[in-house]
């Protein structure tokens, strides 16, 4: 008789499980069944273990350890030596019998506490769950399916029976059946995530693989059809779509594409079964269910219907990954181009046919949505396609453009014009080769820049409208892959430059006018480090030749590194290190001028000056190893100048290298004190950037030698 005494208090529970969880990490199996009490000592975990499982309400936190242990058990059987019995064979179907139960009955009883959260909810918990338990399936993988199967049948023929019903019957059963569908099909998909088995060939096992994979698409085929494409508002609904979508990002990683096997013995089982005879075909299921559930899932929301809100944007945004995932894969967005479905979103995707478009909660998954189009139209690589394809966003352009200035200040623009951002946003992201980001610039520029101007001159106060405003512009001049390579005759660098600095001017004199809200980071400094991040981005793209401006007598490069300063300036060090974003924004730029434009920062006047490089001095000091590297680089440029032209310069030096002797005879102790920081970091601090900051270090003890 075994006593489970003192296991009722849930630390020493929690305690013990996390004890069990060690075991397999400590000693190989072939250690484990050779020891005398081995026998008793794994019933015994079974026994705990399924006790455990059907404690679900309160024992839910130690089940993952559990599962771990059980699952390094099973892997390990393959290099089990000696002819002593694991016993895994008879303890580990019950395990698998209990964890489904366990789900299942937990769906039936319900989440009543508003303290629990249901693990179909959370992304964390429902990986914690089901990251082992796979391993356990795959050990007898052939009568683990066997079961799964078992248990499924039933419930897909009475959602089946529920699909035919004109009039819904009880609800409350319907939404248990959903509940519990939706634990199969993840169970299925973290099956097929794994492609690792014991006892069972390869080709045997994408049999099973077939057979489990056919229950959910037999699935799939009725989950939007009669009675249940009336349910979308449903939370127990979107979970089991949630669901789906989990099974083809995992099945899809397994069976399709770049890295899946062309003669997997699974299609052969799946044509007999479904008629789906290859990767095509099988796409075509994939992107017809991401096509129904991009146009259901948009009911608008009252303050009633909160809860369902936003498991509307997470089933969407999940949607638009596994679409995202498809697109960017080479050989599966070549062969989704194939597709008469993805040629109907291609050349129509407007609210009138996704409807989530329009619904202002859903425009952040607008840039994903686009960026995915954005990688499926330039994959054809035809300017002819994308003019066609850009044809909807046009339309929207020119309604803006036509708007006069009176009514430029309504809800409907505002709504058009975020919508708007996002959407070039998206595809600015997906153009990733001078080819693709050319057929964007002629699109934009210069018949349609001067709508990103006017909506930044109407809508300053409003950050809603500015920040994806601001965001798209700094997606633009973002030269990445050296996208942003023109011809040596081409003045559009150039011309790109002077719009980002009309941009960067409208909006910092405007912001700076303003007075201060009471959310100052949203209101304020949000946008101030998306302009910071654009003219940083800009400075060091790569495709301007900056003298040009001095030499002709361009204001453009000067007015938008003094409104860039004077945004800086208006920010406290304190919260510039306070806000992550801000701060890597504003040190990014900061190297940029130290680096590129020296003579800029030299001329600043003594206390500006001051402040700045004393706000480097507090960057090296930070967490951040990227910022303190970025501070090391622009201290390292300082010196390094210093050095080069008043330590061993030549005379008469000039303006800007006697502006920074003067900068330096006001405050002899720069530099010491800087190169004592540095020296206390490398010294005394476990810092992961050692090299990055050293560099200056050497050339702070070259001018300060005595």
């Amino acid at each position: 008789m075994v006593s489970w005494e003192g296991l009722s208090d849930h630390d020493n529970y929690h305690g013990c499980c996390r004890l069990l969880g060690r075991f397999k990490v400590n000693y190989q199996l072939s250690e484990l069944v050779n020891v005398e009490i081995y026998s008793d000592w794994i019933r015994l975990v079974a026994e705990f273990t399924t006790k455990s499982l059907q404690s679900w309400q309160w024992a839910s936190g130690g089940v993952y350890y559990l599962l771990g242990l059980w699952s390094r058990l099973v892997t390990s059987v393959p290099y089990l030596k000696g002819d002593t019995p694991s016993l895994l064979d008879e303890t580990v179907p019950k395990i698998i019998e209990g964890f489904i139960k366990s789900r299942f009955d937990s769906v039936q009883a319900g989440f009543p506490d508003e303290l629990s959260e249901n693990p179909l909810d959370n992304v964390e918990v429902l990986q914690d769950h089901l990251e082992s338990f796979p391993y356990l399936c795959r050990f007898q993988y052939q009568s683990s399916s066997l079961y799964i199967i078992k248990v499924m049948e039933p419930l897909l023929q009475t959602y089946t029976e529920w699909a035919r019903l004109q009039v819904p019957g009880d609800s409350n059963e319907l939404c248990i059946v959903e509940g519990q569908l939706a634990w199969i099909v993840h169970i299925i998909a973290a099956i097929l995530k794994i492609r690792q088995s014991t006892g069972c060939s390869a080709d045997s096992q994408e049999l099973i693989d077939a057979e489990l994979a056919a229950r959910v698409l037999q699935l799939i085929n009725v989950t939007d059809n009669g009675l249940h494409s009336q349910r979308y508002t449903e939370i127990s609904k979107q979970r089991l779509d949630r669901a789906t979508i989990t099974f083809f990002q995992h099945f899809r990683k397994s069976y399709v594409g770049d890295q899946a096997m062309l003669s997997s013995k699974l299609y052969s089982r799946l044509s007999e079964l479904l008629g789906l005879q290859d990767h095509l075909v099988l796409l075509n299921v994939i992107v017809g269910k991401i096509a129904t559930n991009l146009k259901c899932y948009t009911e608008r929301c009252s303050s009633t219907y909160i809860i369902q809100c936003v498991q509307n944007e997470e089933v969407i945004e999940h949607t638009l990954s596994l679409f995202f995932e498809l697109a960017s894969g080479y050989m599966t967005g070549k062969l989704l181009l194939k597709l008469d479905t993805v040629k109907f979103i291609i050349g129509h995707h407007t609210r009138e046919h996704f409807p989530f478009l329009e619904e202002y909660r859903c425009s952040r998954s607008r840039t994903t949505f686009y960026y995915t189009l954005g990688w499926l139209i330039f994959m054809e690589d035809s300017p002819v396609k994308f003019k066609a394809a850009m044809d909807p966003v046009l339309q929207v352009v020119i309604s803006l453009e036509s708007t006069p200035d009176s009514a430029f200040r309504t809800d409907a623009v505002k709504f058009a014009l975020v919508g708007l951002m996002r959407d070039l946003r998206g595809i600015a992201m997906a153009t990733n080769s001078r080819r693709t980001y050319g057929l964007l610039f002629d699109w934009l520029y210069p018949s349609h820049m001067p709508l990103l101007l006017k909506g930044i001159a109407h809508w300053t106060d409003t950050p809603e409208v500015t920040t994806p405003l601001l965001k798209f512009m700094a997606e633009f001049v973002f030269n990445k892959a050296q996208r942003l390579t023109f011809d040596s005759s081409s003045p559009n660098g150039i011309l790109l430059f002077r719009e980002v600095s009309k941009i960067l001017v409208a909006y910092g004199t405007r912001i700076l006018s303003l007075p201060i809200a009471a959310d100052i980071y949203n209101s304020r400094y949000k946008g101030m480090w998306v302009s910071l991040t654009i003219l940083s981005r800009a400075l060091s793209g790569n495709y301007v030749n900056f003298g040009v401006f001095e030499l002709y007598g361009d204001r453009a490069l000067a007015d938008a590194l003094d409104i860039a300063l004077k945004m800086a300036l208006s920010i406290p060090l304190a919260d510039i290190l306070a806000f992550r974003k801000l701060m890597r924004a504003y040190f990014g730029l900061v190297e940029v001028l130290f680096n590129n434009h020296m003579v800029f920062i030299l001329n600043l006047d003594p206390s500006t000056f001051m402040h700045i490089v004393g706000s480097l001095e507090s960057g090296l000091k930070c967490l951040d190893a990227s910022v303190s590297s970025q501070c090391a680089s622009a201290v390292d440029n300082l010196a390094t100048y210093y050095f080069n032209h008043i330590t061993v310069g030549d005379a008469p030096p000039s303006a800007a290298a006697m502006n920074l002797a003067r900068h330096i005879a006001d405050c002899p102790s720069l530099f010491p004190e800087i190169l004592r920081s540095l020296f206390e970091i490398v010294l005394f601090e476990d810092c992961g950037n050692q090299w990055s900051l050293s560099r200056p270090m050497l050339s702070l003890v070259l001018i300060s030698e005595q």
